[in-house]
């Protein structure tokens, strides 16, 4: 697992150990999902749910994001996210690590009145719906800039095909058996 581009590019990070039950996103899916994201990186607001490794936003601050906050319910991935980030010039004074499953810290964020703009969501795919729903409440909590964008990763052969009002596709890409869905508020305007 590596990092794909901007500062900290090719730079290895710590996988998750053997009985994690961690999924990291594809280099490859990552890679091309940043590749779009690319004008909308430097100075974002970027936020890491079911985080993981933190690969996601370790990727994003090392192409310019200002800030990232990763959430994940499992100290484990916490402490493994607070690993990566450390081995990184920087990288921890531009960063929050937050151990509360995502609702929770949703609720939190949006009590404080926080907002990004870029939010990125990989569930456990045997859960990917729990993404789905932690995007909508992102959009109603209002989380997330107007121009804001919001990425869910699932398992390609997923059942669905209905997302929640509030959201409109703006992009898709697949990779592996991993596909990206790009989605934004709907009304605000598409970036693309």
């Amino acid at each position: 697992m590596r990092i794909t581009g901007g500062q900290w590019r090719s730079r290895r990070l710590v996988g998750p150990s053997r009985n994690m039950p961690l999924r990291p996103t594809p280099d490859a899916l990552r890679e091309r999902a940043f590749a779009i994201l690319g004008e909308r990186l430097p100075n974002a607001r970027f936020l890491d749910l079911f985080a993981g490794t933190g690969a996601v936003g370790i990727e994003a601050l090392s192409r310019g994001a200002a800030t990232a906050v990763f959430v994940d319910d499992h100290p484990a991935a916490t402490r493994l996210i607070r690993r990566n980030l450390a081995q990184l010039d920087d990288a921890e004074s531009r960063s929050r690590v937050v151990t509360r499953p995502a609702a929770r810290a949703l609720q939190a964020l949006a009590r404080r009145g926080e907002r990004f703009d870029l939010v990125w969501a990989d569930p456990p795919f045997d859960r990917w719906h729990l993404g789905l729903e932690a995007l909508a409440a992102v959009a109603a909590g209002g989380l997330i800039d107007a121009t804001g964008l919001m990425m869910l990763e699932y398992p390609e052969r997923s059942d669905f095909d209905r997302f929640p009002p509030a959201l409109e596709v703006r992009r898709q890409i697949s990779c592996g058996a991993s596909s990206l869905v790009m989605l934004g508020v709907v009304d605000a305007g598409s970036g693309f």
